[in-house]
C-alpha cells in the first residue's frame, strides 16, 4: 500500500463528515461510494486552489449532465483574461496506485473545453450548477475577455498514458489550455507545507550581509538552476507564506516572459529584467572567510515574494524542448536574491514584509490582513455577540456561528456599502484596494453579523433554488442581499451607522421573523429593475450574468421605494 495514498484515504473520512449534509441538500448525493468520490473532488479543489470551505463546495458540479467536469472555478478577469479551472476526479479504493488516469476521462475534458467555452455551441443536457458557471464564463467571452483553461485530472494513481497525451496534442488547444495531473503525492506535498525547510543555498559572486535591528539581511545573486533544484527538493512547502498561487506558464504574460527570456540569447540579462525574489528564514550561516560564491545554510526557509518566478523557472527548466539554441558556454541566468533572517517570535514583521512586497500585485491579501488592528477589534466585538470571527484560516469545519473574514467582506460590501457587483466579482480586491472602504474604522461587530445573516439567506437560496424561482437567482444573491438590508433598516427606522450592540437583538429578531419576506420582496425588486432595463425582451443567462457582473441594476434598484 502506498503511504501517501493511505494518508489521503484517511483524510477523506473527515471530509465526508464535513460535507455530508450539504452534499445531500445541494447535490442529492447520499450514497457512501459517491460521497467518497465527491469528497476527493472537494479535497483536490480546496488543496489546489486554496479556497475556503463554502467557496470549495460552490465549485462542485458533479452529477448528471456535467460533461465530465466534477468541479469548475472561474477567476476574476485581469488584463483581458480570466482563468477557468476544470477538475475531473477518478478515485479508486485500491490503494496500490498502479492505474493511469483513464483515457476516456481525458477525452471528456477535451470535449468539455471544446463546447463549454464556445458561446454559440448548444448545451441541451447540462446540470444547472454547471450551466450557471458556464454561462458566466461565456458572458465574459462575449465581453471580449479571453479564457485560459486549466484542466486538472485528479486520481490516486498514475498520470494519463501516452495515448491520452496524443489526444490532448490532437485537440489543438495550444497555449490556451494547460493540463495538470494531481494525485496523492502532490496533495500530500501541499498538505505537509508546514514542515520547516532546512537547506543550503549556493550563491554566485559577491554578496552583502548586514545586521539590522535584531535581524540580518543578505543580498546576493543565485542562478536559475539553483532555484530549480530548490523547488524540486521542497516544492510548495517553500510557498506557505507566499500569497500568490502558481498561475502556470500559459495565460500569464509575466510567466511567459520569464520562460521566453530563459530560452533566448537574452538569458544573460535575466538578472536585470526580473525583480528578484525575497525569502525569510529563522537563521542563516555562511563562511565569512570566503569573499564570494557563498554556500548559505538556512533554517525554516520561505519564499515570500517571487514564488511565480521560482515556479516558472522550475517548470521551464523541466521542458525538454527548451535550451536547444547554441549559446556561449558561459551563458547563465541569475536572479537577485534578498534573504531576511527575522526573529522567530515576530510573526507580525514577517506579515508586514510579505504584504509590502506583494501589495502591488492583484492578489488575495486576506491572510496578510488577519493581524490588522481592525480585524482583531472585530473579532472581540463579534465574540461578545455570541459569534466567532475567523480572521485567520482554519482547518476545522465551520459552525453556524462562525463568520470568516472573506464572507464578512462580501456581505458588508453588498449590503451596507451597496456595491454588490464588486462584492461578487472583485473578491481579490476585498483585502486590497477595497479594504478601507469595507472595513472602515466605524464598522462594528453588530453590522458585520447582521449583514452576514442577510447574505446567507440569499446565498442559501442561490445554492438551493426552488422550482418557482426565476433564473437570475443563481447570479443575483449579492443584489438581493442589498435590497434585504434596505428593508431591515426601514423596519428598524434607523440608518446603517446607527446599528450597534444596543439594537442588535431587535434586528436579529426582525431577520428571523421577516427574512423570507425580505428575500421575496428583494426578488420582486430585481424583476422590476430588469424590466426597467430590458423591457419585455427575453433575457438569456449570459445577459443575466453580464448584467449582475457590471452592476447595471444598482441605480434602478436604488430608485425603488422601500415600503
Amino acid at each position: 500500500m502506498n503511504i501517501n495514498a493511505s494518508i489521503i484515504d484517511q483524510r477523506l473520512a473527515s471530509v465526508i463528515d464535513n460535507i455530508r449534509q450539504q452534499a445531500s441538500e445541494e447535490l442529492r448525493i447520499r450514497d457512501e461510494a459517491k460521497l467518497k468520490s465527491l469528497s476527493f473532488v472537494y479535497l483536490c479543489v480546496k488543496t489546489i486552489l486554496d479556497l475556503e470551505d463554502e467557496q470549495t463546495f460552490d465549485c462542485l458540479t458533479e452529477g448528471g449532465g456535467d460533461f465530465g467536469v466534477d468541479a469548475m472555478h472561474i477567476s476574476e478577469e485581469h488584463d483581458g483574461e480570466f482563468t477557468v479551472s476544470l477538475f475531473q476526479a477518478k478515485y479508486k479504493n485500491n490503494l496500490e496506485v498502479n492505474s493511469n488516469f483513464p483515457e476516456e476521462g481525458i477525452e471528456s475534458l477535451i470535449n468539455a473545453i471544446k463546447y463549454l467555452f464556445n458561446p454559440t455551441a448548444r448545451l441541451d443536457y447540462i446540470n444547472q450548477r454547471l450551466l450557471a458557471k458556464v454561462e458566466e464564463a461565456r458572458s465574459l467571452i462575449r465581453d471580449g475577455y479571453i479564457p485560459q483553461i486549466r484542466a486538472l485530472a485528479c486520481n490516486n494513481g498514475l498520470k494519463w498514458n501516452s495515448s491520452a497525451q496524443e489526444a490532448i496534442d490532437r485537440a489543438g488547444f495550444g497555449d490556451q489550455a494547460t493540463w495538470e495531473h494531481v494525485n496523492h503525492d502532490r496533495l500530500v506535498n501541499i498538505l505537509q507545507a508546514s514542515k520547516p525547510v532546512k537547506d543550503t543555498l549556493q550563491l554566485s559572486g559577491k554578496a552583502i550581509i548586514e545586521d539590522m535591528s535584531f535581524s540580518r539581511v543578505l543580498v546576493g545573486r543565485i542562478s536559475v538552476t539553483e532555484i530549480a533544484s530548490l523547488i524540486a527538493r521542497h516544492g510548495e512547502r517553500l510557498l506557505e507564506r507566499n500569497i500568490r498561487r502558481y498561475l502556470g506558464l500559459q495565460g500569464n504574460r509575466v510567466n511567459e516572459g520569464i520562460r521566453d527570456t530563459l530560452n533566448s540569447e537574452e538569458r544573460n540579462n535575466f538578472y536585470f529584467y526580473n525583480n528578484g525574489i525575497t525569502l525569510t528564514c529563522d537563521k542563516f550561516a555562511y563562511n565569512g572567510l570566503q569573499d564570494r560564491n557563498y554556500p548559505v545554510r538556512v533554517e525554516n526557509l520561505q519564499i515570500i515574494n517571487g514564488g511565480q518566478t521560482c515556479m516558472t523557472i522550475f517548470k521551464t527548466l523541466q521542458e525538454p524542448n527548451l535550451f536547444q539554441k547554441i549559446l556561449p558556454q558561459d551563458t547563465q541566468a541569475y536572479v537577485l536574491l534578498r534573504l531576511y533572517e527575522l526573529p522567530s517570535d515576530n510573526i507580525n514583521l514577517v506579515q508586514k514584509i510579505t504584504y509590502a512586497t506583494n501589495s502591488q500585485n492583484p492578489v488575495d491579501l486576506k491572510d496578510l490582513r488577519a493581524n490588522d488592528e481592525r480585524q482583531q477589534r472585530l473579532e472581540i466585538n463579534i465574540q461578545q455577540l455570541g459569534f466567532n470571527y475567523r480572521r485567520k484560516r482554519s482547518e476545522t469545519s465551520a459552525k453556524s456561528t462562525d463568520i470568516s473574514s472573506g464572507v464578512a467582506a462580501e456581505a458588508v460590501l453588498s449590503i451596507w456599502r451597496e456595491k454588490p457587483h464588486q462584492a461578487k466579482f472583485f473578491s481579490r480586491e476585498h483585502f486590497g484596494k477595497l479594504y478601507d472602504s469595507i472595513f472602515t474604522e466605524s464598522l462594528n461587530g453588530a453590522q458585520v453579523v447582521l449583514a452576514v445573516q442577510l447574505y446567507r439567506i440569499a446565498e442559501n437560496r442561490r445554492k438551493r433554488p426552488e422550482s418557482q424561482d426565476p433564473d437570475f437567482i443563481r447570479y443575483a444573491s449579492c443584489f438581493i442581499a442589498m435590497q434585504m438590508g434596505r428593508r431591515l433598516l426601514h423596519d428598524l427606522q434607523i440608518k446603517m451607522n446607527d446599528i450597534s450592540h444596543l439594537n442588535f437583538h431587535h434586528a436579529q429578531k426582525l431577520i428571523e421573523q421577516n427574512g423570507e419576506a425580505y428575500f421575496n420582496h428583494a426578488v420582486q425588486d430585481i424583476q422590476l429593475a430588469l424590466e426597467s432595463l430590458y423591457g419585455s425582451n427575453e433575457i438569456s443567462l449570459q445577459q443575466l450574468s453580464a448584467t449582475f457582473r457590471r452592476g447595471d441594476l444598482i441605480d434602478k434598484l436604488q430608485q425603488i421605494k422601500i415600503n
